[in-house]
C-alpha cells in the first residue's frame, strides 16, 4: 500500500497588493488534493501575481523573493554557493500544457540557487530554445540544449546536444517524429534514436512506477546502442517508494554499466506553480482536475530544488556527475552555420556581380531615359553594404519569387512593403514600388551595418493566388530547405479563463459571461464589483481560484501556428538548424521558431503575404481590358498597376482632380486603407491634393501619431491656423538666418514627425545619435509599453538636445511623440507602398465604378464593407446592378453591355450582373454546371435547366428563393412551384415531355421579396429594409440618414435609425465605440461614449436595427451623431437576416 508523503507545513505568503483583485493565499502542497489549497485573506485584495521577474500583477503569482524570503529564509544561505549541480531534465512552458514556468523564470531561479547549468529539454521540441538562450545569456547560467522524447517501444529519453553535430542530429530526429505525424503530435521509434551520432548524449529517464522487466530490457538497449555517452537519470520526488526505487535503479545501472546521474524532471521553477501545472494537465487531457486522477503529479517536487535539498536526496557522486555531463556539452547556438541558397547565381559569376547586373537592368527599365544621379549614388551605396554583409543571395532569392509571380498567366500582382520600400536596390529589382527618386527614403531603416541584423522583406501578393507562390517556393527549394516560420499562439485573458474554467468544472454558460471580465479586473476595477454586476458570487472560492490561475497562465504559449507568410529558405536542409513540423494546413511545413527567434538567430526571412486589394485591382484591370474600357496607354499585353495615371490635383488634369475631389469628400467606400470610419473622418480635414498627402493620410490615422499628439498640430499647420516652427540648435542660432536641420528632417510634414524614419532622422539631428543608435531607439519605441526601456534613451536624448542648445520644452514634446510611437506608427516607406494602392483603387472607383465594384465583390471577403453596402454605394454612383439570373450569371459577378441611354454620360456603358457567388449556400460546382449547359443552348424553362444541368431539388429551391429563376419562371412563388415540379428524368424518359397547365400564384409583396433577398443573398435590389418600416419610423420621429448632412441640423437633437453595418471599438479610442447605421438614404456615423456603451451594452452589441438619440456634430464636412440613448428596433424587422462587420 502506498503511503502519501507527510504534508508540508502551511505557509502564508504575503506580497504587495494590487487593487481590485481577489486575495488568496497559496498553501504549500497538500498530497490529498490535485491543487494547492487557496484561501481568501480577510483584506479583500490579491497577492501580487508574478513569477521571477514577471511584472504582471493580475492574479496569484507570488514573487520568488517572497518564496525565498519567507518560506526558505531559515535554511537558505544568503550567499551564492559554489555550483555543485546542473539540472539535466527541465521542461519550460514550451512543452505546451506541461511546463508551468517560462525559460526566464527557470534561469533566474537556477541562478538564485547556484546551479552551474540548466538543460531545457522540452518534449520533442526546440520551440522555446531561443528564449532559453536569451535567458541563459542574461543570467550567465550555462544553457544545455536538449529534448525529451517518448519512444513508441517505451523508453523515455532525454537527449542533450554536446556539439554542433549533435544539435543537427537532434533537430533531424525531432523533424522525423513531427513530420510523420499530425500537427501537435510525434512518433519516434528506437530505430530513429539509434541513428543519432556521437554528438548526442543520452539520458534514459525511467518512468514511475516503472516495470522491472521492461526497465531491464530498456537499460540493455540503451547501454548497447549508446555506450559511453549514455546515463540513467535517477529522479527522486519524495514518493512513497522513493528509497526502494532508487536502490533498484542503481543496481540496474551497475548491471548494464550505465552511469547514474541525478535529474529532476523539472516542470516548474518553484513549488507553488503546482496548482497551475495541475490545471494545465487537465487542459491537455481535456478533462477537469477532479477527473485527472493519477495523471496529476502526487506532489509539487518537480521544481528547481535547493542544493541542500538535493544533497539530502542524492549521493555526492550523482550530483557531481551532473557537472561532468554538463561539461561534455559544448554547443554554442550563436555559431549555427546558416547559408542562403546559391543556385540562382549563374555558373562562373559571383553573387555580387550577378546582383549588380540584375539591379542595373531593372534600373534601366524604371528610368528608360536616364537613371538620376542621386539614385545611382544610392544604389552603389546599398550594393556595397549588401556585399559587405553578404546578403546578395537573399536579394536574388526574393527577386526570383517576384519575377516568377509576374510571369504567370495571368500575372500575379505583387508589391513589396514595409522597410524594404526604403531600398533603391529593391525598387530596381521590381520588389517594391516606391520610387527612391524623391530622396526621402531611409535605407538604414531597412539595412544597417551598425544594427547587425538581417533585412526583412515583405511582399504582398493577390490573396487568392498567394498559395501558388507558396507552392512555387516549396517546389523550387523542396521541403527540406524551405519552410514557413511559426507563430506562437499565447494565452490571452479570455482563452486563459475559458481553458482554466473547463479544468475547474465551471459550466460553459458561466464561462461565456466570465471570459470577458478579466480585462476589466486587470484594469483596476474592483473584483467584487465586476463579478456582482454580472450576477456572479465574488466570494466563490472556485471563481477566485479561476482568476488567480488565469493571471498566471496569461501570456504562456498555448501552441504553435504558422506565420502568415514568413519563409525561411536555406542552402542546407533546414533540420540542421531547427526542427521542422507539419502545419495544420495541408502541403505546408513550419519550423519551430517564430519571427523573433529568427531575428535573434540572424536567419533571413522573406514574408510572402496576402492582400485582397491586389486581387481586386488585378481583376478590375482585367475586366476593363476585356471589355475595351481602358482608355490609357499601357506597356505590356494588358493594363498593369503602374499604368494607372498619377499626378497632383489642380494641375489642369480633370481626371486627376476628380479622384482627389472624391477622396476629399470621403467618398471612399471600398478604397484601400482610407475606407474606415477614422480615415473617412480625416479625409475632409486633411484634404489630400497630392500623392504625398495620401502617404500622410495613410500613416496619420494610427495609434502612434494619435497618442503622440501629432494629428491636431499637423492639421492646424496644414490649414495655416498655427505657425510652422523649426527649432534651431545653438550653432544654427549663432550663425544667423533660418537654417535648421529640423526643417531638413520634418519639412515635408510641417515640423511634426509622422513617420518612424522621421523620428530616426530627427534624433540624429537634435541629439547626436548615430544611425544605428537611432534604429535601436526605433526598436525600443515599439516595445516600451510591454518591456519598458525608454529611460536610458530619455536621458541620452535630453542630454544631447540640451548640449546642442534646444529648449527643454522641445525635448518634452519630442519625447512625448516618441512614446506615442510605442502605440504603433508607420514607416514612411510602408505608408507610401499602401498609398500607391489607395490611389490606384481611388482612380478605379472614380472612373470605372462598375468594374471596380464587380472586382470588389469577386474578391470577397476583404475590406470593411459587406456586399450590400458595396452595391448600395455603386448604385449611388450610377451603376446599374442586375440581379442573379440563371440565364445570364456566372459564378463571379460580371459586366454586361448597356444601351448608351441606360448609362450616365461619364460612366462606362456596362451594367454589373451579380454572380452565383452571392447566393448563400450555393456551390461553385453547381454554377459551373449551369454555365456549361447554358453555353451549349439557352434554357427553355426550369425543367430544361434541371434536366441538362442535373440540378437537385434543394439546389433548385435555393435558386428559386434567390430570385435566380426570374427569367424562366417569373416571381419567386412561381419559381418555387416550377422548381418543385421539375425532376431529372430517368434515361428512358429523357426525351419525353409532359406539359401541365399553369397554376396562378400571387406575387410576393415587396416586404417578402426584400426579406427573402437578405436571407438568400445578404442584399436586395428591390428596396432597403428600412424603407419597409419608414412609416413606423416617422411615427417614432426618426429622421432619415440624409438629415445628418443638412447643415441646418448641426447642434440639434436627432433620432436616427438604420441597419448596424459596422461596429468599431479601437484600443486607442478610450472606450469609444463607433457605429455605422444605414438606411435607404445613406449612412449615419454614430459615436458612443464609454459610459453609454457600458450602460447599454446589450443594445449596442446585439441590435440588428438600432435607433439613436443624439446631438449632430459637423466640422469640415464630417458629420457625427453623438449618442445619448440607444434603442433596439430589431423587432420592427424580426425576420431580417443581417449581421454587421465588427472590428476591434
Amino acid at each position: 500500500m502506498n503511503v502519501p508523503p507527510r504534508p508540508t507545513k502551511r505557509r502564508r505568503l504575503r506580497a504587495p497588493i494590487e487593487p481590485g483583485l481577489p486575495v488568496i493565499d497559496a498553501v504549500a502542497d497538500d498530497p490529498r488534493s490535485g491543487l494547492h489549497k487557496l484561501r481568501r485573506r480577510s483584506s479583500g485584495t490579491i497577492v501580487e501575481a508574478a513569477g521571477a521577474g514577471d511584472p504582471v500583477a493580475d492574479g496569484t503569482v507570488i514573487h520568488d523573493s517572497i518564496v525565498d524570503g519567507i518560506a526558505a529564509s531559515a535554511t537558505e544561505s544568503t550567499t551564492t554557493p559554489e555550483p555543485r549541480y546542473a539540472e539535466l531534465h527541465c521542461l519550460s512552458n514550451f512543452s505546451f500544457q506541461r511546463g508551468a514556468s517560462s525559460a526566464m523564470e527557470l534561469f533566474e531561479r537556477a541562478k538564485k540557487l547556484g546551479y552551474a547549468a540548466l538543460a531545457i529539454t522540452d518534449e520533442c521540441s526546440l520551440a522555446g530554445i531561443v528564449r532559453a538562450l536569451q535567458a541563459a545569456e542574461e543570467t550567465k547560467i550555462k544553457l544545455i540544449v536538449g529534448s525529451e522524447v517518448q519512444l513508441a517501444e517505451g523508453p523515455r529519453l532525454v537527449l542533450l546536444a554536446a556539439n554542433q553535430d549533435g544539435y543537427s542530429d537532434l533537430c533531424r530526429l525531432i523533424t522525423t517524429g513531427r513530420r510523420r505525424s499530425a500537427k501537435g503530435e510525434y512518433r519516434l521509434a528506437r530505430a530513429d534514436a539509434e541513428r543519432l551520432g556521437d554528438g548526442v548524449l543520452v539520458l534514459w529517464a525511467p518512468t514511475h512506477p516503472g516495470d522491472a522487466v521492461k526497465d531491464e530490457e530498456h537499460a540493455a538497449w540503451v547501454a548497447r546502442h549508446f555506450g559511453g555517452r549514455a546515463w540513467i537519470a535517477i529522479e527522486r520526488h519524495h514518493g512513497s517508494d522513493d528509497d526502494a526505487r532508487f536502490e533498484r535503479l542503481r543496481a540496474l545501472s551497475a548491471r548494464h554499466a550505465l552511469t547514474p546521474v541525478a535529474a529532476g524532471d523539472v516542470h516548474m521553477h518553484v513549488r507553488r506553480r503546482r496548482a497551475l501545472q495541475d490545471v494545465m494537465t487537465a487542459i491537455r487531457l481535456g478533462c477537469t482536475v477532479a477527473e485527472a486522477g493519477h495523471a496529476l503529479f502526487p506532489n509539487g517536487e518537480r521544481h528547481l530544488r535547493r542544493l541542500e535539498d538535493l544533497a539530502a536526496l542524492y549521493p555526492d557522486e550523482l550530483l557531481a556527475e551532473t557537472l561532468r555531463v554538463a561539461g561534455r556539452c559544448d554547443l554554442d547556438l550563436r555559431k549555427l552555420d546558416y547559408r542562403y541558397p546559391h543556385e540562382l547565381v549563374p555558373e562562373g559569376l559571383d553573387a555580387i556581380t550577378h546582383l549588380r547586373t540584375r539591379t542595373w537592368e531593372g534600373a534601366a527599365k524604371r528610368w528608360p531615359q536616364h537613371v538620376p544621379d542621386a539614385v545611382r549614388t544610392q544604389v552603389e551605396k546599398e550594393l556595397a553594404l549588401i556585399e559587405k554583409l553578404r546578403y546578395e543571395h537573399f536579394f536574388l532569392t526574393v527577386e526570383e519569387i517576384v519575377s516568377w509571380a509576374r510571369e504567370q498567366e495571368p500575372p500575379i500582382l505583387c508589391q513589396g512593403r514595409g522597410s524594404s520600400a526604403n531600398s533603391a536596390v529593391c525598387y530596381c529589382l521590381g520588389i517594391t514600388a516606391v520610387n527612391p527618386d524623391n530622396g526621402n527614403l531611409l535605407f538604414e531603416r531597412f539595412l544597417s551595418e551598425e544594427r547587425n541584423e538581417p533585412p526583412d522583406i515583405d511582399v504582398d501578393f493577390e490573396h487568392e493566388r498567394r498559395e501558388e507562390v507558396i507552392q512555387h517556393i516549396f517546389g523550387k527549394y523542396g521541403r527540406e530547405r524551405a519552410a514557413l516560420a511559426a507563430t506562437v499562439i499565447s494565452y490571452r485573458s479570455k482563452s486563459a479563463v475559458r481553458d482554466i474554467g473547463h479544468a475547474l468544472g465551471v459550466p460553459d454558460d458561466q464561462l461565456d459571461g466570465l471570459s470577458g471580465l478579466f480585462s476589466r479586473i486587470r484594469s483596476g476595477q474592483p473584483f467584487e464589483t465586476v463579478l456582482r454586476e454580472r450576477g456572479f458570487d465574488p466570494s466563490s472560492r472556485t471563481l477566485r481560484k479561476l482568476f488567480a490561475l488565469a493571471a498566471e497562465l496569461r501570456g504562456f504559449p498555448r501552441h504553435l501556428s504558422q506565420h502568415v507568410g514568413g519563409f525561411v529558405i536555406s542552402e542546407q536542409p533546414l533540420h540542421h538548424l531547427v526542427p521542422v513540423e507539419n502545419a495544420a494546413m495541408p502541403e505546408r511545413t513550419i519550423i519551430q521558431w517564430d519571427k523573433d527567434d529568427l531575428e535573434e538567430m540572424r536567419l533571413l526571412k522573406v514574408d510572402v503575404l496576402a492582400l485582397g486589394m491586389l486581387t481586386c485591382i488585378r481583376k478590375c484591370l482585367d475586366l476593363l481590358h476585356a471589355h475595351g474600357l481602358w482608355r490609357h496607354p499601357y506597356c505590356g499585353e494588358r493594363p498593369a498597376l503602374h499604368d494607372i495615371p498619377q499626378g497632383a490635383a489642380d494641375q489642369g488634369d480633370d481626371p486627376i482632380d476628380a479622384v482627389y475631389d472624391m477622396i476629399c469628400g470621403a467618398d471612399t467606400i471600398g478604397v484601400f486603407q482610407i475606407e474606415s470610419r477614422a480615415q473617412m473622418s480625416m479625409l475632409p480635414r486633411l484634404r489630400p491634393r497630392a500623392f504625398y498627402d495620401l502617404v500622410v493620410e495613410v500613416a496619420i490615422v494610427r495609434p502612434g501619431p494619435i497618442q503622440g499628439d501629432m494629428v491636431h498640430p499637423y492639421l492646424r499647420r496644414r490649414k495655416k491656423l498655427e505657425p510652422v516652427e523649426y527649432p534651431q540648435s545653438r550653432f544654427e542660432r549663432d550663425g544667423g538666418g533660418n537654417a535648421s536641420q529640423v526643417r531638413d528632417a520634418l519639412g515635408r510634414t510641417l515640423g511634426v514627425p509622422i513617420f518612424q524614419e522621421q523620428v530616426m532622422k530627427l534624433i540624429q539631428v537634435v541629439a547626436g545619435f548615430t544611425p544605428g543608435e537611432a534604429d535601436q531607439l526605433r526598436r525600443a519605441m515599439a516595445a516600451w509599453k510591454r518591456r519598458g526601456g525608454l529611460g536610458h534613451f530619455r536621458d541620452r536624448i535630453h542630454d544631447g538636445m540640451i548640449a546642442r542648445g534646444y529648449e527643454e520644452a522641445y525635448f518634452e514634446r519630442i519625447f512625448q511623440q516618441i512614446q506615442g510611437f510605442g502605440e504603433y506608427g508607420f514607416p514612411e516607406s510602408h505608408a507610401a507602398s499602401f498609398a500607391l494602392l489607395a490611389w490606384a483603387s481611388s482612380w478605379l472607383k472614380c472612373h470605372h465604378p462598375a468594374a471596380f465594384t464587380c472586382a470588389l465583390l469577386n474578391s470577397q471577403p476583404m475590406g470593411f464593407y459587406q456586399p450590400s453596402q458595396l452595391i448600395q454605394d455603386a448604385r449611388a454612383h450610377g451603376v446599374r446592378v442586375l440581379s442573379v439570373d440563371v440565364v445570364a450569371s456566372d459564378w463571379d459577378c460580371t459586366l454586361e453591355p448597356l444601351p448608351a441611354s441606360a448609362s450616365p454620360a461619364r460612366a462606362d456603358p456596362v451594367g454589373l450582373r451579380l454572380g452565383f457567388r452571392q447566393v448563400r449556400g450555393m456551390s461553385k460546382e453547381l454554377a459551373e454546371r449551369l454555365v456549361a449547359a447554358r453555353r451549349q443552348k439557352p434554357f427553355d424553362d426550369v425543367a430544361d435547366m434541371t434536366r441538362r444541368a442535373a440540378v437537385a431539388p434543394a439546389e433548385r429551391a435555393r435558386l428559386a428563393d434567390a430570385g435566380a429563376l426570374h427569367s424562366l419562371s417569373g416571381h419567386r412563388y412561381r419559381a418555387r412551384w416550377d422548381s418543385a415540379g421539375a425532376e431529372v428524368p430517368l434515361p428512358v424518359l429523357a426525351d419525353a415531355t409532359l406539359h401541365e397547365p399553369a397554376v396562378e400564384l400571387r406575387e410576393p409583396s415587396v416586404r417578402e421579396d426584400v426579406l427573402t433577398d437578405y436571407a438568400t443573398l445578404g442584399l436586395s435590389l428591390t428596396a432597403h429594409p428600412l424603407a419597409l418600416v419608414r412609416g413606423e419610423l416617422s411615427r417614432r420621429r426618426v429622421s432619415p440618414a440624409l438629415a445628418t448632412k443638412d447643415a441646418a441640423n448641426r447642434g440639434r437633437n436627432l433620432r436616427c435609425a438604420g441597419l448596424v453595418t459596422v461596429r468599431q471599438h479601437p484600443g486607442t479610442a478610450k472606450g469609444v465605440t463607433f457605429v455605422t447605421l444605414e438606411d435607404e438614404t445613406g449612412i449615419v456615423n454614430v459615436v458612443v461614449w464609454r459610459a453609454l456603451a457600458e450602460r447599454q451594452h446589450r443594445v449596442l452589441l446585439e441590435s440588428t436595427v438600432m435607433a439613436v438619440d443624439g446631438v449632430l456634430e459637423a466640422s469640415d464636412g464630417v458629420h457625427h451623431l453623438i449618442a445619448k440613448r440607444l434603442y433596439d428596433y430589431s423587432p420592427l424587422l424580426p425576420e431580417l437576416a443581417f449581421a454587421s462587420r465588427d472590428f476591434h
